[in-house]
């Protein structure tokens, strides 16, 4: 009993060292007080131990999703504003009788939640997708021997051995090591393995966790060399398990569908107001002076028809079929569309996120330079490095590959003899090749280690005593170079004597040729993608894990203007609010980790910005979470894939910026319903609100009105194929519920103008007090009239309205609509409804009545957009 109460305070000391020591001080303590913090030693865990840290300190593995049922699922996306509106008009529909309305009302939401429930789901894949990524086993030391142990029963403060091929399963502390190679890639994005030592790592010399040289992390993989290391933190704790939770996490909640989410309010507010004014001056202000007096219940239902007719219900259908238009088209560019609705927030960004692997350059190594030690360009040197990559066997790296695809040379006539191999200590590969002349060992290697070899330098075919003059002069040219954004080697060779084979012992008496510098470069489009960028609007920030001499040099190779460089170390240390001003200012920031980039993307977003980000690793996937648009590649890891809302064909910006283009298209179709409904249906509602408190009967009756905004949807339908006016899509446009209701107000009483005028018309002329069901049907054709055609004025700012073509469907169907108006009276279908057929006058006022309408909204048009012309460059 004492023993295992003892354990159990261990394991809880371990957790609490775990909870109260921060990175900076497990990096920086000597390696004997991180051990006696985990309670452990280098002998390892009992197994009993260990199974006492697994209750306390919880299996290792990365966070998952709290699964809902599909039925909460639903029940949590009706929480929607408009989403309520929606449903309770298709209540009010099916009470009133109007069966094909409330069908269609309710088949529109349930298709829309249907879809929203089935994209929840890509978070929850996303995480799946990151298990799989990590071994199931680590060799650890439990009981004093080494023992294979599943992956989740790995706790703080087991020992583990690492070699080349194994995958870190937990982050850890170096204890011991030997030419210990880690790739980080799947964390950094930098492809170049990162060397790991014992050594005490400080805040000054690690600007980021993951620069740290003493620690290891879950998930990435051993390259070459040995290590014994202890586990300090597992699961959810580990770098990997923050990027698993921010997936598993709620989704932010994006720009457009937080204003889509105002709009729906304002909706709510508007259609409540109405209501209650309609139904309490309808049902008790008026008195009972005729016959056709509506009494309560008609009243209600009138009131109920007027909120439904200024709902536009169909917007969740034209949300969805535009979407899948634009999506359509997009695909058409090489832009594949994973979630529909991010499609909204890929044509309104205005900041786009990326880093410069691959995106601005090819992330391809490539040769540039092969100098002497003057700086000029050296044919002989570059036939000796071309030797030594050929002929090397060992550990090749991306350098060996450039130097020969730089180009292609005879190497008839040269036999390799030995070779000495690279390793981690001396950084540096060294071969024996035979010729007519004799034997040479060309080496090639980190610089600080071939010069270390060498006594003598080459220049111009001349031989000359290596000085401690002409090596500092030496190597300040390799720091110019390096400086310059340049990865450089140092090449060496002399003659060497014949014998059965050769070791590093050999390597010494050297001459030194001169340099080969290596870069990533830039891509021939890249910079007419940037161009292409700005012109559309979209201001590019580059995050990158790179140094900033590195990515400084590839900004100037693309005549990209740098406005601030701002460094990982230098940005954690700013305040929420000091970050949200810097981010503003530079547009290029360097060595920063996954978890700062997502910091800088909050800050953008929090000053308004509708924020991209374009990544292709495993690193990437929490960014493109956070983001208001995650955009990936079709090489990209699976993670990034499935955590993406946008994936490209080609990692091109060129690309991207078409796909843009397609968005803001799709976006302004969207914009031009949003605004017809609510303006016409506005204008029109007030009309009928406003007649209702001094005409002695309705002015429509509840279910004419339901048919006038069903007749008025379908003519709406086709907007999705309309053409949008190059001037729209040349700046990205915002959802703004504020921009939306000054337009309704400035719209919405034209229309009501124009509807009184009928209402006098139909009441002085045509005996409108004695004939009800006559002006019941000449308003139900005036009012679709109006709000049918006038979107050939609103659907573009361009005036006249003309030099803007509609598309063929648009114009068809709403032609067809007007037609179905004026004919329907004279049908059967019209006594259905409470229709009779006017006489042929009313037609002549009618017509004069509609192009004195549109005149007048042409008009006040570009006095709308003239007064709210400081909101037109950023909103719809």
């Amino acid at each position: 009993m004492g023993i295992g109460h003892t354990i159990k305070k261990d394991a809880e000391q371990a957790s609490n060292y775990l909870q109260s020591a921060n990175l900076e001080e497990i990096l920086s303590l000597p390696i004997e007080d991180v051990l006696a913090g985990l309670d452990t030693s280098q002998s390892g865990l009992t197994s009993e131990e260990a199974r006492s840290r697994l209750q306390t300190c919880g299996y290792n593995q990365l966070p998952e999703r709290k699964r809902r049922t599909t039925i909460v699922k639903l029940l949590h996306h009706l929480k929607n504003p408009l989403v309520l509106i929606l449903l309770f008009a298709g209540l009010i529909s099916g009470l009133i009788g109007q069966a094909a309305d409330a069908v269609i009302i309710f088949s529109i939401v349930l298709f829309s939640e249907v879809m929203d429930v089935y994209q929840e789901s890509k978070a929850e894949k996303s995480a799946e997708m990151l298990k799989k990524k990590v071994v199931t086993t680590a060799t650890a030391l439990r009981d004093g021997a080494q023992k294979e142990v599943q992956l989740p029963e790995v706790v703080p403060g087991d020992i583990f051995y690492l070699s080349a091929g194994d995958i870190i399963p937990a982050d850890s502390r170096v204890i011991s090591q030997r030419d210990l190679y880690v790739d980080q890639s799947g964390l950094t994005g930098e492809s170049f393995p990162v060397e790991k030592t014992t050594a005490i790592t400080t805040a000054a010399r690690s600007a980021t966790i993951t620069e740290a040289s003493n620690y290891v992390f879950l998930g990435t993989s051993v390259v070459s060399g040995t290590a014994t290391a202890v586990a300090v933190r597992t699961g959810g704790s580990t770098e990997y398990g923050k990027i698993a939770e921010k997936l598993v996490g709620r989704t932010p909640e994006t720009e457009f569908e937080r204003e889509l989410r105002r709009f729906g309010f304002l909706i709510m507010q508007v259609a409540l107001v109405l209501v209650i004014f309609v139904f309490f001056i309808n049902a008790f202000l008026k008195p009972a002076v005729s016959q056709q007096q509506s009494d309560i219940v008609e009243s209600l239902l009138f009131a109920v028809a007027l909120a439904v007719g200024l709902t536009p219900e169909l917007l969740p259908m034209i949300l969805s079929v535009n979407l899948s238009r634009g999506a359509l088209e997009m695909s058409k560019k090489d832009v594949i569309v994973k979630r529909l609705a991010s499609i909204q927030n890929f044509g309104n960004m205005d900041v786009l996120c990326t880093d410069k692997t691959g995106t601005l350059t090819e992330n391809v190594i490539t040769l540039v330079l092969h100098v002497d030690t003057e700086g000029k360009d050296s044919e002989k040197l570059l036939w000796y490095a071309f030797l030594n990559s050929y002929y090397e066997t060992g550990l090749k790296s991306p350098l060996d590959d450039a130097v020969l695809r730089y180009k292609h040379l005879d190497v008839k006539g040269f036999d390799k003899v030995d070779e000495v191999p690279f390793d981690f200590i001396r950084r540096r590969v060294s071969v024996v090749v035979e010729y007519e002349e004799g034997r040479l060992m060309i080496c090639k290697g980190a610089l600080e280690e071939v010069a270390s070899v060498c006594s003598s330098f080459e220049l111009e075919n001349k031989i000359a005593d290596l000085t401690s003059e002409q090596q500092k002069k030496m190597h300040d040219n390799y720091y110019r170079l390096s400086s310059q954004g340049f990865r450089v080697l140092g090449v060496s060779y002399r003659r060497i004597e014949e014998k059965p084979a050769y070791s590093v012992k050999d390597e010494k008496n050297m001459t030194f040729l001169g340099f080969i510098a290596f870069m990533d470069p830039p891509k021939e489009s890249a910079k007419e993608s940037l161009q292409l960028l700005k012109k559309a609007g979209i201001e590019l920030k580059i995050l990158t894990g790179d140094n900033e001499l590195v990515t400084r040099k590839v900004c100037e190779q693309l005549g990209f203007e740098i406005k601030g460089i701002v460094l990982g170390s230098d940005a954690a240390k700013l305040q929420d609010n000091a970050l949200a001003r810097t981010v503003e200012k530079a547009n290029v920031f360097a060595r920063v980790s996954p978890a700062q980039k997502d910091r800088i993307m909050n800050a953008l977003k929090k000053n308004g910005h509708v924020v991209g980000f374009l990544g292709d690793g495993i690193n990437d996937a929490a960014s493109m979470h956070a983001a208001d648009v995650g955009i990936s590649v079709e090489n990209a890891v699976d993670v990034a894939k499935e955590s993406a809302d946008i994936i490209l064909l080609h990692k091109d910006l060129t690309v991207l910026n078409a796909g843009v283009l397609e968005g803001r298209k799709t976006f302004g179709n969207t914009m031009k319903y949003i605004l017809m409904g609510i303006s016409s249906n506005f204008g029109n509602m007030f009309s009928a609100a406003g007649a209702s408190v001094f005409l002695p009967f309705l002015p429509m009756l509840p279910t004419q009105i339901l048919l006038n905004n069903m007749l008025y949807d379908v003519s709406e339908v086709t907007i999705t194929t309309d053409n949008v006016d190059q001037e729209y899509i040349q700046k990205p446009k915002r959802l703004d519920a504020t921009y939306i209701r000054n337009f309704m107000i400035f719209f919405g009483p034209i229309s009501s103008i124009f509807d009184f005028l009928t209402f006098f018309i139909m009441l002085e002329v045509f005996s409108g007090y004695t004939n009800v069901s006559l002006f019941q049907t000449a308003w139900f054709i005036e009012s679709l009239c109006t709000q049918t055609l006038v979107i050939f004025l609103i659907r573009t700012r361009k005036s006249p309205f003309y030099r803007s073509k509609p598309s063929k469907p648009l114009l068809l169907t709403s032609l067809v609509i007007v037609g179905t108006a004026a004919v329907l009276p004279f049908t059967p279908l019209g006594d259905l409804f409470g229709f009779v057929a006017p006489p042929i006058e009313f037609f002549a006022f009618l017509a004069g009545f509609v192009g004195a309408y549109l005149v007048l909204v042409e008009a006040l048009k570009r006095l709308f957009y003239k007064r709210y012309a400081h909101r037109l460059e950023q909103y719809a």
